[in-house]
């Protein structure tokens, strides 16, 4: 009997000591900076999720995620008969626990309101209850002074803009004048705004992807269908808190979301290429060259509109290895279109596969 007991608290303690374990992500980082995996966008029973602030945290590590932040609504508490309302309540239990686990704690809130201005989160800051106030723009005033990181929420949500379309409209502008929109949510949930791409080059501003998760973030985003969550990759020079501020405030990001990649061709050109790696030649006849493109990411890439005497189209399948078999009369470079990497509201990445 002892020595079953003895053996029981044994697995217990291996399973202790084994907790929480954080999937791998294939994503590379990029030539000076590390790539760094988050979701900025996301509720907890605190306003209007079904979760345990910890909850967020445990999800994140299964997902292989490297930063996250609560920002749930300062205006709408639903659950607040049966939930205190404390606008901090979320950051004071998530904050040492997601340290521990090697996972970096954002401080954010949702300032919540009708279109215009929309829903707002404000990242980086000290204390959410004092951004709560009745004027939007006092809101916005009080995020700033905190240094606050401003992202727009979902600018095309129908809820707010039945067509679907992002529009800037007159405080949107203010808000840019002052220098206190900082981002502006390309994708959020389910659903994506390609002008939101042409607002951001002409303003400067950080394109960023979240889930904006109220529920079970597995049973939204379930597997297969969904081979990866939404996350807003951040290039940051180290993987810190100060270095994930300072990168997003550059506008270092690119947002992943159904095996797509949306960013400007100076951070996507190069992930591109870390995560692929072609190879000399290992075969040639009268006819042909045959090499192989290994693609080391978990994100497939479909390449169109080839060369002539090239395959008109390849797809570099996730963490594989694709032999490719090309005609003698074909030039070197390869020249391809990436399908799934967007460089601008109508724009898509264009790529050399050298051999």
């Amino acid at each position: 009997m002892k020595k079953l007991i003895f053996t029981a608290l044994l697995l217990l303690s291996i399973g202790t000591i084994v907790s929480g374990q954080r999937k791998i992500v294939n994503l590379p980082d990029i030539p000076g900076y590390v790539t760094l995996k988050c979701d900025f966008h996301m509720h907890t029973v605190f306003s209007d999720g079904d979760v345990w602030p910890t909850v967020r945290v445990d999800e994140a590590l299964r997902d292989g995620l490297d930063a996250i932040a609560i920002t749930d609504h300062l205006e709408y508490t639903p659950k607040n008969d049966f939930v205190p309302v404390d606008m901090n309540a979320a950051w004071t239990i998530v904050e040492g626990y997601a340290r521990e686990k090697n996972l970096i704690p954002v401080h954010g809130t949702e300032i919540t309101r009708k279109m215009p201005p929309g829903h707002f989160n404000a990242l980086f800051i000290n204390d959410a209850s004092l951004i709560a106030k009745d004027s939007v723009w006092d809101s916005f005033e009080a995020a700033a002074k905190q240094g606050a990181f401003i992202q727009w929420n979902h600018p095309g949500w129908k809820a707010q803009q039945p067509d679907g379309i992002p529009r800037m409209y007159e405080i949107h502008q203010r808000l840019i004048k002052n220098g206190w929109l900082h981002g502006i949510e390309f994708f959020n949930d389910n659903e994506y705004y390609p002008v939101v791409f042409t607002f951001c080059k002409q303003y400067n501003l950080a394109l960023m992807g979240n889930s904006d998760i109220h529920g079970v973030i597995s049973e939204t985003y379930p597997e297969p269908t969904y081979t990866n969550r939404p996350m807003t990759l951040v290039f940051a020079k180290e993987k810190s808190h100060d270095s994930l501020k300072e990168a997003m405030f550059a506008g270092r990001t690119i947002v992943y979301f159904r095996d797509m990649l949306v960013g400007k061709e100076e951070f996507t050109k190069p992930f591109f290429y870390q995560c692929i790696s072609v190879e000399k030649p290992f075969y040639q006849n009268n006819k042909s060259i045959y090499f192989e493109v290994t693609n080391s990411s978990d994100i497939p890439f479909y390449l169109i509109n080839g060369i002539p005497d090239s395959p008109p189209a390849l797809t570099l399948a996730a963490n594989s290895v694709t032999r490719i078999v090309l005609s003698k009369k074909a030039k070197s470079p390869l020249v391809y279109d990436v399908r799934n990497i967007l460089t601008g509201e109508k724009e898509i990445l264009k790529v050399e596969l050298k051999y």
